[in-house]
C-alpha cells in the first residue's frame, strides 16, 4: 500500500508540475505578443501529432525513473528532492526577468552581460546569452534561476532526464573491484550541481568532483550541494561536499587515468563543433582505463526525425548558436575518435544519452 501511495504521489507531483509548465508558457506567450511584439518569432507550429509525440516520450520517461528507484538504483527520495520553497521564491523574478529576455530577443542582443563582469577569462564561444538568460550563465542572477527555468521548459522532466545517467554509470563503475569510498566521479561541467546532488544519492560514498566555466554556477551547486537530501535518502551527511573546481571542460585539471566515472549532462549542444572534440579527449584522459563516459545531451536529427520541427525552432526560440551543427553531429565517430567504445545510443523524452568505455 505505501510503495502505490509513493508512486501516486509522484505521478501527481509529475503532472502538476507540467500542468503549470505549459499554463506557464501559454500565458508568457501572450504576454509578450501583447507587451513585446518585437520579439515575436518566426517558428514552425506543433501539429497535434507532435504534441501526441511529446506527450508519449514523456509518459514513458516518468514510468522509467519510477521503474529505476523501485529497483533500488537510486533512492526514491530523489524523485522528490525539488526545492519547492526556492521555486516560489524565484517564480515572480523569473517572470520580470522575462522583460529584459524580450527585450534581448526583439535587439536581437545575443552577448550582453553585465559592466562588471569580467569576461576575458572566458572562450568566446561562451560568451553568449544563451537561453536569452541575462549575463548567460555568468550571473548569481543567472544561477539562481536557470534550474526553474530549465523545470518550465522541461514540463518538469528535466531532473527525470538528468536521472537516466545514474543506471549506466553505477553499472559502468560495477567494473571497479574496489572499495566505494575509492570510487571517483567527475561531473563535466556540473553547473547547479543538480546532476552531483543524484549522483550522491546513489553513490553516498563515493567521491565526487564537479568542474565547470562558470563561478556562479559552481557557487549556486556548493548550496545546493550543502543541503541535505529529503528525508529517507541514503546519502551520508559527514560534510563531505564534492570537491568543485572552475575549469574549461577542454582542459581539465586532473591528471590522466584519475576518475573511474564521468558524467556531462546538456554541454555538448552549446559547443562548438572543435570544443566539443577536445572536451570528449579530455574526458577520456581523465578516465581509467575501464571507466565509463554516460554523456546526455539533446536528441539529434537521426534518432528523432519526427521531432524535427522542435529542433528547428529550439536555437531560434533560446538563442543555441551551435545546435544546428549538434543536431546533424556523429557524436558516436566523435567518442570512438578518442579512443572510447561506444554502445547503442538511447534515446529519453527530448534527451539522448552515449555509455562510452575505456579500454582497460
Amino acid at each position: 500500500m505505501a510503495e502505490t501511495l509513493t508512486k501516486l504521489t509522484y505521478q501527481a507531483l509529475q503532472q502538476g508540475k507540467s500542468i503549470f509548465s505549459v499554463a506557464h508558457k501559454a500565458i508568457s506567450t501572450q504576454a509578450m505578443h501583447l507587451f513585446a511584439p518585437n520579439a515575436k518569432q518566426e517558428v514552425e507550429p506543433w501539429t497535434p501529432e507532435l504534441l501526441a509525440t511529446v506527450q508519449q516520450r514523456m509518459d514513458k520517461i516518468l514510468a522509467q525513473d519510477w521503474q529505476d528507484a523501485e529497483q533500488g538504483i537510486y533512492p526514491e527520495s530523489l524523485l522528490f528532492d525539488d526545492p519547492w520553497d526556492e521555486f516560489v521564491l524565484n517564480y515572480p523574478t523569473v517572470i520580470l526577468d522575462m522583460i529584459g529576455i524580450w527585450e534581448r530577443i526583439g535587439g536581437k542582443r545575443y552577448q550582453e552581460f553585465d559592466r562588471d563582469i569580467q569576461k576575458d577569462a572566458y572562450p568566446r564561444y561562451y560568451l553568449q546569452n544563451f537561453h536569452y538568460q541575462t549575463d548567460g550563465y555568468l550571473s548569481d542572477h543567472s544561477a539562481n534561476l536557470y534550474d526553474l527555468q530549465v523545470e518550465l521548459l522541461f514540463n518538469g522532466a528535466a531532473d527525470a532526464m538528468r536521472r537516466r545517467v545514474l543506471a549506466p554509470l553505477k553499472q559502468g563503475l560495477s567494473a571497479f573491484d574496489v572499495p566505494p569510498h575509492q570510487i571517483r566521479v567527475l561531473d563535466v561541467a556540473c553547473g547547479t550541481g543538480r546532476t552531483l546532488r543524484m549522483i550522491r544519492g546513489m553513490l553516498p560514498d563515493a567521491a565526487l568532483f564537479g568542474t565547470d566555466l562558470s563561478p556562479a554556477y559552481l557557487r549556486k551547486a556548493n548550496q545546493l550541494l550543502s543541503q541535505r537530501l529529503p528525508l529517507g535518502g541514503t546519502a551520508k551527511q559527514s560534510g563531505e561536499l564534492p570537491q568543485l573546481m572552475q575549469a574549461n571542460a577542454e582542459e581539465l585539471p586532473y591528471q590522466d587515468n584519475f576518475f573511474h566515472g564521468l558524467t556531462c549532462v546538456f554541454l555538448f549542444h552549446e559547443l562548438p563543433a572543435e570544443a566539443r572534440q577536445q572536451v570528449i579527449q579530455e574526458c577520456f584522459r581523465v578516465l581509467q582505463p575501464s571507466g565509463t563516459l554516460v554523456v546526455c545531451d539533446s536528441i539529434q536529427m537521426s534518432d528523432s526525425p519526427e521531432l524535427a520541427p522542435a529542433m528547428r525552432n529550439f536555437p531560434i526560440m533560446f538563442h543555441e548558436p551551435y545546435y544546428r551543427h549538434y543536431v546533424t553531429d556523429d557524436m558516436t565517430t566523435r567518442l570512438e575518435k578518442a579512443g572510447f567504445i561506444v554502445a547503442e545510443p538511447e534515446v529519453h523524452f527530448m534527451s539522448k544519452y552515449w555509455v562510452a568505455r575505456k579500454p582497460s
